[in-house]
């Protein structure tokens, strides 16, 4: 029989019975799985059970799956969520996993190992990081063996994090910020790293972090942006035994770990005005007195601020402090989206895929011409999180020895035909977006339908005709109208 650790407690969310005896089938091997048919029925088995991973359907009827989890992510942060939904939610998904902290989300209809694949490896990141906690704790003893192992781990990561592993082409406009970034590393000032949500701003931290001379201190990172301020300056500021309900024992604020290092605090511009004043006070005096302390410590610690608002302007409309504004933007970097960097997509694909291959334990040669090329055209308004997504999503349904432009998602191959849109609510309101005739607008749909399905029957024309309802002649004559002819070879 398994015990209980080696069969991680998972919770399924679902208002829909037969969705729930399902995905219970598909997990009861390698998990321990509860289920929950309401938002208040998976509450009260979070408060019982130590749950290490929950998945949870988008649509349901008290509220929706982004809404629940970023509840779960103030009131649990440790538990890895995982969201289930069908293609048209797609950018809604991509908003919840951007703003609401999703590991990822799963689409429907899903496939048995692709989810069972999902739910283990946030499994294992739960597990790495109670690991790291214990890592974390170890250091303070400073014995031998553990500064070696520590000391070995942290050469590893400086490797991971150099400036010149950022992937990017010669001329991409991030070039401007990793050069930025070199001539600052070495100075210890504080940075503010403002982009839109899914840029890689943390990666970007890293590497400041391991260029400069606290690279042998630690790193610590926070996501500042789901939490009330009591939890978030428990995190950050320490705890003793007692302070408040729950305070089972004393904890150690993330700033005092981070002594002598670095702390990255994520979506700083979600703080409220009373924490502002919290920290500003903190980067003031360098020190920090934890929840129930009678007296404060003293840290030294280098700030890494990263956003996706205009702190600029929340600054004169009086949501953000000025004087805390100036501490943390010693200097600014700017990161530019993805889609104004589509000479990089490819090679970043490139690298994604091998580091999916690995994890997975799938081999593949790499893309087709024709699906870098769909890639390329995509807007990613999630950025490089999303095109991760993506990749690993196009490497679970892989059954060749290349990723081929028929594994792209639906959505992404309609935006091909009509990619300068910004930020449509779907494919037919980006259409009625644009300027022109009726007749333009309808040409312009119907070359998005031709491509698509000729990209998902693999460019055989036959089989794209008799779909559409068209002879081969007239599919020919559709395509040499609208400049696609090309390719299909």
């Amino acid at each position: 029989m398994m015990t209980f650790a080696e069969r991680p407690p998972v919770l399924l969310v679902d208002d829909e019975v037969r969705s729930l005896e399902t995905l219970s089938r598909t997990l009861d091997d390698e998990f321990e799985v509860f289920t929950a048919q309401s938002v208040i029925e998976a509450e009260r088995i979070l408060e019982e059970q130590r749950i290490q991973v929950i998945l949870c359907d988008q649509r349901m009827p008290d509220c929706t799956g982004v809404e629940f989890l970023a509840g779960v992510r103030d009131r649990w942060p440790r538990i890895w969520r995982i969201i289930i939904s069908g293609y048209t939610d797609a950018e809604d998904i991509i908003r919840g996993i951007n703003e609401g902290g999703i590991y990822q989300y799963l689409t429907k209809p899903w496939h048995p190992d692709n989810l069972l694949m999902t739910v283990r490896n946030a499994a294992k990141l739960f597990r790495l990081q109670n690991e790291g906690d214990l890592l974390s704790t170890e250091m303070k003893l400073t014995a031998p063996g553990v500064r070696k192992q520590i000391k070995r781990q942290r050469d590893s990561l400086k490797q991971s994090f150099q400036l010149e592993r950022i992937k990017r082409q010669p001329d991409s406009p991030i070039n401007a910020a990793c050069e930025q970034l070199a001539q600052i590393a070495r100075y210890d000032i504080s940075l503010l790293i403002a982009g839109e949500s899914g840029t890689g701003k943390e990666l970007f931290a890293r590497a400041l972090h391991y260029s400069s001379e606290r690279a042998d201190k630690p790193f610590v990172s926070e996501n500042c942006g789901a939490m009330h301020d009591e939890l978030l300056s428990s995190e950050l500021f320490g705890h003793k035994k007692g302070a408040f309900t729950g305070a089972i024992s004393d904890h150690v604020g993330l700033f005092e770990q981070a002594h002598g290092g670095t702390i990255f605090l994520d979506e700083i511009g979600e703080i409220s005005p009373a924490f502002q004043v919290k920290l500003l006070r903190v980067l003031q005096e360098g020190e920090v007195r934890p929840l129930g302390a009678d007296q404060p410590r003293r840290v030294d610690v280098r700030i890494v601020a990263a956003t996706n608002r205009d702190l600029q302007e929340e600054v004169r409309a009086g949501r953000f402090r000025q004087d805390l504004y100036y501490r943390l933007a010693q200097v600014t970097l700017e990161l530019p989206p993805l889609r104004e960097r589509s000479m990089d997509v490819p090679l970043l694909a490139e690298t994604m895929l091998e580091q999916a291959a690995e994890t997975f334990g799938k081999q593949v040669v790499g893309f087709s011409t024709e699906a870098l090329e769909v890639l390329k055209g995509y807007e990613w308004p999630g950025n490089v999180r999303e095109l991760q997504n993506e990749v690993q999503r196009m490497l679970v349904f892989c059954r060749e020895d290349h990723l081929g432009a028929e594994l792209v998602s639906p959505h992404i191959i309609r935006a091909g035909t009509h990619h300068d849109v910004a930020g449509p609510a779907s494919e037919l309101e980006g259409i009625a977006a644009l300027k022109g005739t009726l007749k333009e607008r309808v040409e312009l749909l119907e070359a998005s339908i031709l491509r698509e399905t000729l990209i998902r029957c693999r460019w055989n024309k036959s089989h794209a005709a008799d779909e559409l309802g068209l002879s081969r002649v007239g599919l020919r004559n559709k395509l040499e109208r609208y400049g696609l002819e090309k390719n299909t070879h």
